[in-house]
């Protein structure tokens, strides 16, 4: 997770950020139509990062990408991505913060993050009991 000012392109500048430290060559990026900027998908490119971002009517994005199946499939998961950024503000408070300055609320955004990891491998590993 990364945690920036809102500048307007911080999403886009830190998602460059993430990529460069967690991506390899060969890989996909799935994003919003927000990411759908030449700037953003010329820069995915130059690191050998397929961008699968939804199209925008006038976008960078070509028949390059979306022709093929996995652009499709990108963006579909993508959905289920979203559902964390859901569950972080309605049960963890990332709605609105409590919290005044960028290494506070970067502190509170990586402890949600980390909090759903663990509900999430309590489902998957079968930790938590469905007892009510």
């Amino acid at each position: 997770v990364e945690t920036t000012l809102a500048t307007g392109k911080a999403e886009r500048e830190a998602a460059a950020v993430m990529a460069k430290r967690s991506l390899k060559r060969g890989s996909t990026l799935g994003a919003d139509k927000n990411y759908d900027t030449a700037g953003f998908v010329k820069a995915m490119r130059a690191q050998g990062i397929t961008p699968h971002v939804a199209q925008k009517t006038h976008g960078a994005i070509d028949g390059r990408t979306t022709r093929h199946a996995g652009y499709g499939v990108s963006l579909r998961v993508r959905k289920r991505i979203e559902e964390i950024f859901g569950w972080a503000k309605t049960v963890a408070g990332l709605r609105k913060t409590c919290f005044i300055g960028l290494a506070k609320v970067k502190a509170q955004t990586t402890f949600t993050l980390a909090a759903y990891n663990l509900t999430r491998m309590a489902t998957i590993f079968g930790w938590r009991l469905n007892t009510v």
